[in-house]
């Protein structure tokens, strides 16, 4: 929103005093902040409305050790104040005419009110099983195909007509490691159904992981600030210097930051970062009150946005295949799951003391801080490898 103010003002002496506000570094940094300093000022109040309005009522799912049944009556819902402050973060200093932007947040607020509708039918029915998880996966399916063939494809043609849909989207597959000149098949319409794979898959893996004080969040903010450097990358129009050979002479000529590394361009990926800085100021606000031993939980509204989020910044960011080494803790926390199933269907028996793998290693004895605070060093191993990618393309 004050990028647009100041192209309004651009050519007055106003707008040169608010110059700094086309540099997409000072706006990722402000949103971050905004985000972080907003979440703190409304947190204490948002959490003693949602104490007050559910409380008795137990907020702890059933399918978990006993030793949670002492966090009964912490309230839950707390992803409102996530929400919130990503929602204002990107509003005041993302540029509102990207494309991305939007897809962004309409996955991200989107699957918010999948997550919402969850903990209300949980909180008024008394039960912990709440919306039914095949309406869960229509409705995913219902905000990915807006976010999509909304706002990621185009209806008309070059005199304004109406024709059929053009995605905006980049639909070559792009692998870690490997440069974009040796490997980038086209995988065409199908690559549509494989980004909703990764955007639903990611949504539900963060949902499972949120079962730990503190889990889920502190992987969400790793994973959010490795994008946010992967989408400047690949949409900053900084340029670099190189020294290139021409019939024997050697000379300086200027490189793109996103074809130096070998990586796809993405138009609004600059702006993506603003998103991805909001989601981590957001989330460091509210680790302040999820922090063991939690004074209230995200439930499946913040988990779910959270997870389309992350999952949304795979696709539009070009790193689809990467996201599952970014995502290396909810990924194991949903394989878990998947592998659990499977042992226990084909063969009776169970591979993990419970699933997701989380509890498992409650259920050994490992106290529960030094579960979470483990594999948010995982999280932060994954990210940092993920981003070794880039410069080893």
């Amino acid at each position: 929103m004050l990028i647009l103010l100041y192209e309004w003002l651009k050519d007055t002496d106003a707008g040169r005093l608010l110059n700094f506000l086309r540099y997409p570094t000072f706006r990722i940094v402000a949103a971050g902040v905004a985000s972080l300093l907003l979440g703190m000022f409304v947190g204490p109040r948002l959490i003693a409305a949602l104490r007050l309005k559910q409380h008795g009522q137990s907020n702890v799912r059933e399918d978990t050790p006993d030793t949670h049944q002492k966090k009964k009556g912490t309230p839950t819902m707390g992803g409102a104040l996530i929400l919130l402050c990503i929602a204002v973060g990107t509003f005041v200093f993302a540029d509102l005419r990207s494309h991305a932007v939007w897809a962004a947040l309409v996955l991200t607020l989107g699957y918010g009110f999948i997550g919402f509708l969850d903990d209300w039918l949980k909180l008024s029915k008394r039960n912990s099983k709440g919306l039914a998880g095949r309406y869960k996966m229509v409705l995913q399916t219902v905000f990915y195909l807006i976010a999509v063939f909304g706002l990621m494809c185009s209806w008309t043609g070059p005199d304004g007509s109406f024709s059929g849909p053009t995605l905006l989207l980049d639909t070559k597959l792009t692998l870690p490691f490997v440069p974009t000149h040796r490997f980038n098949p086209d995988f065409g319409w199908f690559y549509v159904v494989f980004a909703w794979v990764v955007v639903v898959g990611t949504s539900n893996a963060v949902n499972i992981t949120d079962g730990l004080d503190g889990l889920a969040i502190m992987p969400t903010i790793i994973a959010a600030s490795a994008f946010a450097v992967l989408c400047y990358v690949a949409g900053s129009s900084i340029r670099l210097s190189n020294v290139e050979t021409v019939d024997g002479v050697a000379r300086l000529v200027a490189v793109p930051l996103w074809r130096y590394l070998g990586v796809p361009e993405v138009p609004g990926g600059a702006e993506l970062s603003v998103f991805c800085a909001s989601i981590v100021g957001a989330g460091i606000s509210f680790l302040w009150f999820n922090a063991y031993p939690a004074s209230v939980f995200m439930g499946d509204i913040g988990s779910l946005a959270l997870g389309g989020a992350l999952g949304g910044l795979a696709m539009l960011s070009k790193n689809e295949v990467v996201s599952a080494i970014i995502h290396g803790v909810f990924f194991a926390e949903i394989l878990s799951v998947m592998i659990q199933v499977t042992s226990f269907k084909l063969t009776g028996k169970r591979v993990f003391k419970m699933a997701p793998v989380h509890h498992h290693f409650e259920l050994k004895g490992m106290a529960e801080p030094k579960i979470i605070v483990r594999f948010w060093i995982v999280a932060i191993l994954c990210s940092g490898v993920a981003l070794l990618s880039i410069k080893l393309r």
